[in-house]
């Protein structure tokens, strides 16, 4: 699965998607190693100066407020990073995502997301019809259903872009 990775720091900002209790709960193979993955990449990228963009899903079943849509605190964000609110399974539609994105200049996006079958893939596909390159962090992902997983991260996603795992990413910046 390791494809060579190289990050331009000044063009690259990680996104974090559908890190939310109940999304983790209800939809991650492996709840705690993914926040545990991911909370590894933010910190690398907070340390190599790569901005975080958060993505919050709060369409469907988790329009009323309740706490276990709030984040996982595993994952919160710092001061000034942004989040972004969704109302659908991908994170361009319904934000201003790709407008956020061209402003900060930022060519490569650096993807994390609860599913990988879900708000993951239609990421990737928004991003390589509007022209940014992509990074699946593997194990910064997860899906109920770890077969899907496998498949988008080792046979979909290397087609378009590059798959790495978290430590993969760490060793890159």
């Amino acid at each position: 699965m390791t494809q060579n990775l190289k990050i331009d720091r000044e063009k690259t900002a990680v996104l974090i998607m559908d890190f939310q209790q109940r999304m983790i709960n209800n939809t991650a193979s492996d709840p705690e190693d993914v926040v545990k993955k991911a909370a590894q990449v933010l910190a690398g990228a907070r340390g190599a100066g790569i901005p975080v963009i958060y993505v919050i899903h709060r369409g469907g079943g988790l329009i009323e407020y309740a706490p276990d849509v709030e984040l996982h605190e595993g994952v919160l964000p710092e001061d000034g990073e942004l989040i972004l609110t969704k109302v659908r399974p991908g994170p361009f539609s319904t934000t201003k995502l790709d407008v956020t994105l061209r402003e900060m200049g930022c060519e490569t996006i650096v993807i994390m997301g609860v599913s990988t079958s879900g708000c993951v893939l239609s990421c990737t596909r928004w991003a390589v019809d509007v022209n940014y390159k992509f990074v699946v962090v593997s194990d910064g992902c997860s899906d109920p259903d770890p077969e899907v997983h496998r498949v988008l991260t080792e046979k979909v996603y290397p087609r378009f872009g590059t798959v790495v795992n978290a430590e993969e990413f760490l060793n890159a910046i």
